[in-house]
């Protein structure tokens, strides 16, 4: 129901709201979403500035970038083919076009065009079939770029395809990092975890470049408290977030890391939509110093 709702509301978005009334519409979700108004004549904190970029930035060109599908060509000429995560089958524009019985056990079904289309399957013979191709349907007919205006997703085509699933026996999380550029430079991250099965359970903090914990938040996870073990070759991951980021004033790079074994997730360049609560509040401002909005893409 909830995403036959959210489809009716994008298709509304879509048709009956001119592009003359976007700065509106966006001031209007971020005081409803942030409690304050948004100032987009001149951004301060990064979550002001991430509303101004969906206005501003070359969002044709950074679609290239946030399709999950494209993004692997750049990443592999940047980074190389060995920190992508291996696909398994085709690419499909449809559901109905994938042979579920030649798939492994396990596998990860996503689709290229949003946030959260992720569908993860432990084990094949316990999935309701049709509620995966459903959900997978549904997620196909939504427009991402009218949910929140991320309007760099109006350019990309939906398309499907099939990821290794990367969880190994024992393990209980899936290490996840997402490191914000500016300029082309890290400035911190965040890690999450206890979520990868469960994300109402997750726990996140955020860590500086050297991965000190800078005991800062967002409200709408549990606050990790602890400093975490510096992952194996983070400095690695450190060094490829800043190749792929060059030549962009800011994008938030995903890594995996299992082990020390890095695989590559994905680029955001509107990191929660930009309605992200942060915890001191004056982090947003802290992160928003460090993005000069003239500075790259």
């Amino acid at each position: 129901m909830e995403q036959h709702i959210t489809v009716r509301i994008n298709y509304l978005l879509k048709h009956l709201v001119p592009k003359v009334a976007y700065p509106l519409l966006l001031k209007y979700k971020y005081y409803i979403k942030m409690g304050k108004i948004c100032n987009l004549t001149n951004p301060i904190t990064f979550s002001e500035k991430v509303q101004w970029g969906k206005l501003h930035r070359d969002n044709k060109k950074l679609s290239d970038y946030a399709d999950k599908i494209r993004v692997r060509d750049y990443a592999r000429e940047v980074i190389g083919e060995e920190y992508l995560i291996p696909l398994v089958g085709s690419v499909y524009s449809s559901v109905d076009h994938i042979d579920f019985g030649s798939l492994p056990d396990q596998f990860v079904i996503k689709t290229n065009h949003g946030c959260g289309f992720n569908y993860i399957v432990k084990d094949k013979s316990l999935v309701d079939l049709d509620e995966l191709k459903k959900t997978v349907s549904q997620w196909m007919k939504i427009d991402y770029s009218y949910y929140g205006l991320e309007l760099q997703y109006r350019y990309i085509k939906p398309k499907i395809f099939v990821e290794k699933y990367l969880v190994q026996e024992g393990m209980t999380d899936l290490p996840d990092y997402k490191f914000f550029c500016f300029n082309g430079k890290v400035f911190c991250s965040y890690t999450m975890v206890n979520y990868a099965f469960d994300h109402s359970k997750g726990k996140l903090g955020f860590f500086d470049r050297d991965y000190k914990l800078m005991h800062c938040y967002r409200k709408d996870f549990e606050h990790l408290e602890d400093q975490l073990a510096k992952p194996k070759n983070y400095e690695i991951m450190v060094d490829l977030a800043e190749k792929l980021a060059t030549g962009f004033s800011h994008v938030r790079v995903d890594f995996y890391n299992i082990e020390g074994e890095i695989f590559f997730g994905e680029m955001t360049f509107s990191n929660a939509g930009g309605f992200c609560r942060f915890e001191p509040e004056d982090f947003d401002r802290v992160l928003g110093e460090q993005w000069n909005l003239n500075s790259g893409i």
